[in-house]
């Protein structure tokens, strides 16, 4: 499996007469974790929507391996990309295990039932996100971080070169969003996502984009970008950045308003 190039060309879209993105660049290459940031509003779930092809591009263009994304087969598309997405409300009526399975689709044929290498694959998946104890357990029976692990099971059951992800941390533990971020970093595809938490997304991703009002403010890697200056542009608040003294990675603390007299 070779990960997939990913190049998005100044990319407008819309609502009406809002932008919720405008003139967006933005370039993943081969094997890379790119993380998008910026507070509630910036345009981080619309850019991706225009990415896993949900929200149609008013102009510019999204490209997977130079190929018009836009273009390429529905079939072809879901063996490349897979998305998790913030909004999925689905209550399947399955097995975890059948949910995860649902991944594979796109490299089966109509009604064709699971292979050994399906099973492999799923079960590979499960023990990925720590849910193997999960298996047999209703999906709509499932706590809100659980039914997180096994949707982003799914996703890689998938097996994409292409992997799109909004907030894939919500709802779940701290312990399990160290063990997902580490799994999805050491994945041999593309990730392309949007975090909240500003000291995950700079352990975890080579580079960052950050969002603000619709447009890209900054992008490069997360040592570069994330300063004082930036955070209270974009997040309007106080922040101190400092090196991690074990990872290395940028740390931030954002400073609360002094209390008012």
């Amino acid at each position: 499996m070779t990960a997939t190039e990913l190049s998005v060309d100044g990319v407008t879209l819309t609502a009406g007469a809002r932008h919720l993105v405008r003139d967006v660049s933005l370039t993943a290459r081969p094997g890379e974790t790119i993380g998008l940031v910026g507070p509630n509003g910036s345009g981080k779930s619309s850019l991706l929507r225009a990415v896993y092809r949900v929200l149609r591009p008013d102009t510019g263009q999204v490209r997977v391996d130079g190929g018009d994304a836009w273009s390429l087969p529905v079939r072809q598309l879901a063996r490349t990309v897979a998305a998790v997405v913030q909004e999925s409300a689905a209550d399947f009526d399955l097995a975890v295990r059948e949910v995860v399975a649902m991944g594979r689709t796109p490299h089966k044929r109509l009604l064709a039932g699971d292979t050994p290498e399906d099973a492999e694959l799923i079960g590979s998946a499960l023990l990925a996100v720590d849910a193997v104890h999960l298996a047999d357990r209703p999906f709509d029976r499932l706590s809100g971080g659980e039914r997180q692990r096994v949707l982003i099971a799914r996703a890689l059951a998938q097996q994409p070169t292409l992997l799109v992800l909004d907030e894939p941390t919500n709802h779940l533990d701290i312990r399990h969003q160290l063990s997902v971020l580490g799994t999805l970093r050491r994945l041999p595809a593309t990730v392309l996502l949007a975090l909240h938490d500003l000291n995950l997304a700079a352990y975890y991703c080579d580079r960052l984009y950050v969002l603000h009002d619709g447009e890209v403010t900054a992008s490069g890697p997360p040592a570069e970008i994330l300063t004082p200056r930036l955070l209270a542009e974009v997040y309007g608040v106080a922040a101190e950045v400092a090196t991690h003294p074990r990872t290395g990675a940028p740390q931030v603390t954002f400073l609360p308003e002094e209390p008012r007299g």
